[in-house]
């Protein structure tokens, strides 16, 4: 059995859902469905909770009821646990095969989002560790504390925005910490480079200190010299100690986690010997960052760039959100990293444009959603990578050379 829609969204996150409200409200003779895998619409908005410039919060869980109850009155069908395994296109229009069958449409939103970094370091695949992201979900989705007390590995954006979650929820975290340099995570390990990733966002910190290094530390140099003197003892933000001269070693226990093994390191992240404590712990979240979830985008042919402001390798697209593929266009994080708002904002782009194919807008309304991302990049409250704006023009300026070839 094959269904027919004029527009099939996949991932029914904060880009995907704006997309289809944005679409159905401007042109309700479409014929719009979505489909995600989990089994609430919101994607990464479910779990977000946090507070933003001038003492305002953000409630993603609020934010993605208000996206669903949109996407019910505008009936748009909306198919969740529902998994996309492949797609062909063909006579110009996308089949996507699921669970449920065929589903074919003109044109495609492919709004998969992001998945989690891995972490590896000995220990972890004892019972109790888990991402951040779990953590986070366990707690402000489900309303279930990970354990009594935890260590969080891994020091970037993501684990920063979640360790004042579960500070909010008064889930006792004992310590935010690097992991021991390794050729694995090479990347999430080495004091100087972190170091520099967080001051690039401290507005994020509670912490006087940080606001105020974020002022002063304004220089590479300054930044390599400063970490030099990053206390041991960390600098607490939310009340959890966040360690940049100590790194976690491994993960211990019986069966489950019992503790953890934290050493000195230098500024380059190699172990300083016979500095070997414990931190007792019943979990661990592990946080390597986000990196574009595109397995899908790359089934359609769309080729793919490496850059690391934005996550790793994305699909190639513009700023109208569109591919070199003409029924498929993407929005969200599968794009890059950053920001629900930002992602809503795409998705409403990337709607103009699909709704342009169908006559039902114009060049005009278009770029009005464009200069809203660039509105809503500017007051992000987290940035995810301090060259994200340079990455968004590389990967632009690849899209010019390529059409011009």
């Amino acid at each position: 059995m094959t269904t027919h829609y004029d527009v099939l969204i996949i991932g029914a996150g904060p880009a995907g859902l704006s997309a289809a409200i944005e679409m159905k409200s401007l042109a309700p003779h479409l014929n719009i469905g979505i489909i995600d895998e989990y089994l609430l619409a919101g994607g990464r908005l479910l779990g977000q909770l946090y507070e933003e410039s001038k003492g305002q919060w953000w409630n993603g869980f609020r934010k993605s009821e208000e996206l669903r109850q949109q996407i019910q009155q505008l009936n748009i069908d909306l198919f969740l646990e529902v998994s996309v395994y492949d797609l062909i296109i063909k006579d110009e229009s996308v089949t996507f095969f699921t669970e449920r069958g065929r589903m074919t449409s003109k044109y495609a939103l492919i709004a998969t989002g992001a998945s989690e970094v891995p972490t590896p370091i000995e220990g972890w695949t004892l019972p109790g560790v888990m991402s951040v992201g779990a953590a986070q979900v366990m707690t402000n989705v489900h309303r279930v504390k990970p354990g009594k007390q935890g260590v969080i590995i891994g020091v970037n954006m993501l684990s920063s925005a979640i360790a004042m979650e579960l500070a909010l929820a008064e889930v006792n975290v004992k310590a935010m910490a690097l992991p021991l340099y390794s050729i694995e995570n090479e990347q999430h390990a080495i004091p100087k480079v972190i170091f520099k990733q967080v001051m690039a966002a401290a507005h994020m910190a509670p912490s006087l200190l940080a606001k105020l290094g974020s002022k002063i530390l304004f220089t590479d140099h300054l930044k390599d010299f400063a970490i030099q003197f990053y206390p041991k003892k960390g600098i607490k933000m939310w009340g959890i100690p966040i360690y940049m001269r100590s790194a976690i070693k491994r993960i211990e226990g019986e069966g489950k986690v019992e503790r953890v093994i934290m050493v000195d390191i230098t500024t380059d992240g190699k172990e300083i010997p016979s500095t070997e404590r414990a931190i007792p712990a019943d979990f661990v979240c592990l946080s390597g960052g986000l990196t574009p979830l595109a397995e899908l985008v790359s089934l359609a042919g769309v080729p793919f760039y490496a850059i690391e402001a934005l996550g790793g390798h994305v699909p190639l697209h513009n700023e109208q959100m569109e591919t070199p593929i003409p029924q498929i266009f993407v929005a969200g994080n599968v794009t890059g990293i950053e920001g629900a708002k930002v992602a809503m904002a795409q998705g409403r782009v990337a709607a103009q444009s699909i709704l342009l194919r169908f006559n039902q807008s114009s060049k005009k309304q278009l770029q009005q959603r464009i200069a809203q991302v660039h509105e809503e990049r500017r007051h992000a409250a987290i940035q995810f990578h301090p060259l994200l704006e340079q990455g968004r023009e590389e990967l632009y300026e690849k899209w010019k050379l390529e059409q011009s070839q």
